[in-house]
């Protein structure tokens, strides 16, 4: 990882490209070397390195969620030219992960990509003489979020084996750390975050914050993350606590919240995760249990469109599209309202208020088309409720497995092929180990 670190640093402060399509997110810096923008970078340097940190945030998205949707028995990936996607991910005829595949060297590259450029903005942003403290205080709150959030998104991949947090260094990496010692590493950076945006002056243009650009905003999305990661520690009143202080709201939208943005302009990156309807070859398609499973009368369903003829590949099966991503430009979302909801009805359930996880639920379940939950009232019964309206209304956004994981369900998750497994975590890249 030394070598890879060393090189996604000089990618990403250099504005040449990690992936194609994103040259002009990240701006002309000049030819500006590393050195140059720890001295004293000037604002203009520093919204650069911001639109590179926002614009490397997309790399590798349709591998980390093909990835998890995949294993969490959301759908499957028919692809012509890449068998991996059902076997090596499904465990098809004795095969295992392997850390020296795309289905994990990809996605962790790309997140410290994005985890090295923030560490770029930090150090610029501190050494800069050109920009007030109110300024300063806001391009290293971004960075501290943005770099919390990538961490997190590699936690998921790997789990019990941890991540690196400290990668400031290349030529010094810090240790692997536990999960538990990871998420209390990335809630620490969000905490940090959060301190730096009191008194903040954002001055650079964000894509995809559409009312949360400022530094309330940013505030209040960087505790709808620790809301997140609140809940993967089980403290549950710490993510009742981060709700309130994040855009969570029973009465707002679904889809208030931040996402990542794609464009057709020149040098920018269309949506990776957009496969067409009905498309042969190349296909993302539904669990046959998504729609056997749901309720009638959910206009969820909308998320799986039916095909005009089945797909089928090396056993496998399926009549509906993924049709969440609707076109070449459809948003990304990172964090939603909608989680957000579930967030407060599951930490509330975990808590036994069973009135307002009720409550909670019945705004998902009313918000489509479904009647009032007129299940038991007991903590079993309403963590099942909740985990199904998770499935629903975050189908294939990354959530499924972790999901099933952290409640120690992943047994329960369907097995379509005789000898498949659904596997708890990933391997290390082979560069980590």
């Amino acid at each position: 990882m030394k070598k890879n670190i060393k090189k996604y640093s000089i990618l990403f402060a250099a504005a040449t490209l990690l992936f194609a399509g994103c040259k002009k997110d990240y701006g002309d810096l000049n030819n500006a070397t590393i050195q140059d923008l720890s001295k004293n970078a000037s604002q203009s340097e520093l919204n650069n390195l911001v639109s590179g940190t926002e614009s490397g945030m997309r790399n590798g998205l349709n591998f980390y969620l093909d990835d998890v949707s995949i294993i969490g028995r959301e759908g499957y990936r028919f692809s012509g030219s890449e068998p991996r996607y059902v076997l090596d991910l499904l465990g098809a005829n004795s095969a295992t992960l392997s850390g020296s595949n795309f289905y994990i060297t990809f996605p962790w590259a790309a997140r410290y990509a994005v985890v090295k450029n923030c560490n770029i903005l930090i150090q610029a942003a501190n050494n800069s003489t050109l920009i007030s403290s109110a300024q300063k205080k806001g391009y290293i709150g971004f960075a501290r979020t943005i770099k919390a959030y990538q961490l997190l998104l590699n936690l998921n991949l790997t789990y019990t084996k941890g991540i690196r947090v400290d990668v400031a260094n290349p030529d010094h990496l810090g240790p692997f750390l536990t999960y538990t010692n990871s998420l209390a590493a990335i809630t620490a950076l969000l905490d940090s975050a959060k301190s730096d945006f009191s008194g903040a002056s954002i001055s650079f243009p964000l894509a995809g914050f559409a009312g949360l650009d400022d530094a309330a905003g940013l505030t209040q999305f960087n505790r709808a993350l620790a809301a997140r990661v609140s809940v993967y520690q089980k403290n549950w009143q710490p993510a009742l606590d981060n709700l309130n202080a994040s855009f969570f709201s029973l009465t707002k939208n679904f889809n208030t919240g931040v996402f990542h943005v794609f464009g057709t302009g020149s040098g920018d990156q269309l949506n990776p995760v957009f496969i067409p309807q009905n498309q042969s070859g190349e296909q993302r398609v539904a669990h046959p249990t998504f729609a056997t499973d749901i309720e009638a009368g959910d206009d969820r369903l909308g998320k799986a469109t039916l095909r005009t003829s089945p797909a089928a590949l090396s056993g496998l099966s399926s009549d509906r599209d993924v049709w969440i991503y609707t076109s070449s430009t459809a948003p990304v979302g990172i964090i939603r309202n909608e989680e957000l909801i579930l967030i407060y009805a599951e930490a509330n359930i975990q808590l036994n208020n069973f009135v307002e996880g009720v409550k909670a639920i019945n705004v998902i379940r009313n918000g489509h088309g479904l009647g009032n939950y007129a299940g038991a009232v007991t903590q079993p019964a309403l963590i099942t409720e909740m985990l199904k309206q998770r499935r629903y209304s975050l189908f294939f956004e990354g959530h499924r497995w972790i999901d099933m994981r952290r409640y120690d369900l992943l047994g329960t998750l369907p097995i379509d092929r005789t000898g498949d497994d659904v596997w708890t975590e990933f391997p290390l890249p082979v560069t980590e180990q």
